[in-house]
């Protein structure tokens, strides 16, 4: 088995690329999913949340009103922490259990948003940054997922640089490109996965941008 972190800023194309890695065979591990699974209603993860932080965190139908959590952690870093206490534990172990589930041979993806921030690099055998240039990133941003330029411009700077993901990198993905290119690209490392996989290399490399 083949554990992979996956990792990009916002609107470089992670989702795409993501996607594109399934298709090839690839076992997704999206840690976004799990962390709205592990806090659904019914579930010892909402509770723990409502009892940290009390009902009104709470939507009228039960579900966890996440603009509602959001203002109240993002504003408070010792509040999120506490968050964070609560689901990261509960995301863990879920992306464990399904890890455990695949085969010997396969190659799981962590879709992992916040790897590089969390210092989480040394969980993987191999980490895939899926780069692109900060005008491209505004642009889909602010094209295809309808933000303003202001609200976009706070999204990516409240993340990790792009030189910090860069430096963390065994494999870059650059999506400047349109997607027909961005499919041979994730092709190709498809390909490498999959030979690392059924052990034909060993170890980490030094970073190999995706010509």
């Amino acid at each position: 088995m083949l554990k992979v972190g996956l990792t990009g800023g916002i609107g470089a194309g992670k989702s795409e690329v993501s996607r594109l890695l399934v298709e090839h065979g690839a076992v997704l591990i999206d840690a976004d999913r799990i962390a709205r699974e592990v806090v659904a209603p019914g579930t010892p993860g909402l509770a723990a949340v409502v009892e940290a932080f009390g009902e009104e965190v709470l939507a009228a139908d039960g579900s966890l009103d996440r603009p509602k959590l959001g203002s109240i952690v993002f504003a408070d870093a010792d509040r999120l922490a506490v968050l964070n206490s609560i689901v990261h534990p509960l995301v863990g172990a879920r992306s464990r259990e399904l890890e455990e589930a695949a085969a010997q041979d396969a190659v799981v993806i962590h879709d992992v948003p916040l790897l590089t921030e969390n210092g989480l690099a040394p969980l993987y055998d191999v980490v895939v940054v899926v780069d692109a240039s900060p005008g491209t990133q505004l642009d889909r941003l602010v094209r295809l997922r309808g933000m303003t330029e202001e609200d976009a411009r706070a999204r990516m700077a409240a993340q990790a640089t792009r030189d910090s993901r860069l430096e963390i990198a065994d494999i870059v993905i650059d999506n400047d490109v349109p997607l027909e290119e961005l499919q041979r690209r994730v092709k190709d490392v498809w390909d490498e996965l999959v030979r690392r996989a059924h052990g034909a290399h060993q170890g980490r490399r030094s970073p190999s941008p995706q010509e």
